[in-house]
């Protein structure tokens, strides 16, 4: 009996301070600038890239303070040197921890953050997030910054193009999810949401001709400002 009810009492413990709460720290409402944002980012070409589905709140300031904090470095510009060290290390072996990535559309635009998380020794695995400025600011007049995040598990040839690029990993939740809960666990969010619905369509392939599929929901998170 006393087995029994230490039993229940654990588990109303784990579910009523540990799981309920982390559950409810989403909550799902649609906010308003991203109801015109667009879904899917283009290729200088015009070619479908990968899905937006991550977005942060704060000045630009606060989402590179931020990130950093979180473990994320800022992709270098792409150009001769860059785009020469990337394909030698990539060969050789060699980390390169700012490598640069290649340029998505969104507004009719290329991105104005990059940010990645280096895996193992060298530039072919890596997590990524790209931002653009929203032309829309959020109702509290803060600046709102789309994203799309992808986890680059390789590089071949595109499958589109026949160029040299980086191949992403078809769950694009599971790195939406990282960028999120790296910034959580620096503890540089005040407040963290879902835009439950946010695609219609769960699947489709991006620029390179990799497939993509999701839940349909964009992540978001509010930035603490700087100081606080």
């Amino acid at each position: 009996m006393l087995t029994a009810l230490g039993c229940t009492l654990a588990l109303w413990g784990m579910l009523a301070y540990l799981l309920l709460p982390e559950w409810w720290s989403f909550h799902f409402h649609r906010h308003p600038s991203l109801d015109d944002t667009p879904g899917i980012t283009q290729t200088g070409s015009g070619i479908p890239g990968d899905p937006i589905n991550v977005a942060l709140i704060g000045a630009r300031d606060d989402v590179d303070r931020s990130m950093r904090a979180a473990g994320w470095r800022a992709a270098d510009p792409l150009g001769l040197e860059s785009d020469a060290r990337i394909a030698a290390d990539t060969v050789l072996d060699r980390p390169y921890q700012t490598a640069p990535v290649s340029s998505l559309y969104l507004y009719g635009r290329k991105e104005d953050l990059a940010f990645e998380m280096p895996v193992g020794g060298n530039p072919q695995h890596r997590h990524h997030v790209r931002f653009w400025r929203s032309p829309v600011d959020d109702p509290d007049g803060r600046p709102m910054w789309v994203g799309s995040a992808s986890y680059d598990k390789g590089i071949g040839f595109s499958h589109t193009t026949g160029q040299v690029t980086h191949h992403i990993a078809e769950d694009i939740d599971t790195e939406r999810d990282h960028v999120i809960e790296s910034l959580k666990a620096a503890q540089t969010l005040s407040e963290t949401y879902i835009e439950a619905g946010f695609h219609k369509t769960l699947s489709g392939k991006n620029g390179g001709g990799d497939p993509w599929k999701t839940d349909g929901d964009l992540w978001a998170g509010v930035l603490n400002a700087d100081g606080e």
